[in-house]
């Protein structure tokens, strides 16, 4: 049995606390939120865990094994510096910190501890993206060329942090996981319609070593509600769309061919279009599992302390072109 306790209820912890209560083998031995009114809203839903404010029962409690980080982003890397040094794996939600500095830090505890640190880079567990890094690797759409998302919405109006920090992180750690390497290129660019200093829109680029190149639009000031990721390829074509209930993946047979009849022209194709089954299992419980299945064996989760940290970086460095480029 593996003891897990989840700190921070509130948008997002219970939905953990739901999926690790529910996982076989699994234990929800603890919730921890400072706020009163939090942990009494939730008590009869976890009727099995114990509820406290403070993280020290969780820390001092020998017989758990794990901590669910579900705090405000700030928390992120010192908290789980705290719990890897008390000898608990440790889940942190996206992003894994809000400084390179503090990353760096808590993958340091990690690797000193000997437990295992997972970032919860959400979209990594989705059956979708699952699918379109499989037909982007399987060399079906051939030589990939580029690679570009959009994350859009009307809200929620943030004062803490933009559109970079808020929505960055989800398309950042798909696009990296997709390319399979660090960009050498970073930019970004944003603008501030509703408060000073805060961007509403992002648009950042990302060239990596091989000569694949990515763009991704954040916005939370748009009339559409849009999710979704391209990815073009010499050959073929591939689209992941989490608005779509049916068609999540779509892959098309789109593309130039050279003319045989004339060297150097090329012609456009324009093939079948075919959408693979994808699984409706919620990614969040296929995270959860995995998190539960690397403490078993011992393995490094897809999403560990390296790849939170790349991610990291990859906004800070944006974040450094906003600053720079802000009027």
């Amino acid at each position: 049995m593996i003891r897990v306790g989840v700190v921070g209820l509130g948008y997002w912890g219970p939905n953990l606390a739901r999926n690790f209560a529910a996982i076989p083998g699994c234990e929800l031995a603890w919730c921890c939120d400072a706020s009163e009114t939090a942990r009494a809203r939730w008590a009869p839903s976890f009727q099995t865990a114990r509820f406290t404010a403070d993280l020290d029962d969780l820390l001092n409690d020998d017989t758990l094994d794990a901590i669910v980080l579900a705090t405000p982003v700030p928390t992120h890397g010192p908290l789980a510096e705290r719990v890897l040094d008390a000898g608990k794996h440790c889940l942190v939600e996206k992003p894994l910190a809000y400084t390179v500095e503090d990353a760096e830090r808590a993958v340091a505890a990690a690797e000193r501890s000997g437990k295992i640190l997972m970032v919860g880079h959400l979209l990594v567990y989705h059956p979708g993206v699952d699918k379109l890094k499989a037909i982007a690797d399987s060399g079906e759409l051939g030589d990939i060329h580029y690679i570009y998302s959009h994350r859009l919405n009307l809200g929620k109006l943030r004062s803490d942090e933009n559109a970079l920090w808020s929505l960055g992180a989800h398309d950042i750690s798909v696009v990296l996981h997709l390319a399979g390497e660090d960009p050498d290129t970073v930019e970004a660019r944003g603008e501030a319609y509703t408060r000073a200093g805060v961007e509403d829109v992002v648009f950042s680029f990302l060239r990596f070593p091989s000569g694949v190149a990515a763009h991704l639009h954040m916005s939370w000031l748009d009339p559409h509600k849009t999710r979704s990721f391209t990815v073009v390829g010499a050959k073929k074509m591939a689209t992941f769309d989490d608005m779509e209930l049916e068609r999540k993946v779509t892959i098309y047979d789109k593309g130039f061919d050279e003319d045989t009849h004339s060297y150097g022209e090329y012609i456009t194709r324009s093939g079948d279009i075919h959408s693979p089954r994808i699984s409706n299992r919620e990614p969040l419980r296929i995270e959860c599992e995995h998190f539960i299945d690397c403490i078993r064996e011992g393995k490094a989760p897809r999403s560990d302390g390296a790849a939170g940290l790349r991610v990291v970086r990859v906004l800070a460095t944006l974040q450094e072109n906003l600053n720079a480029t802000r009027r």
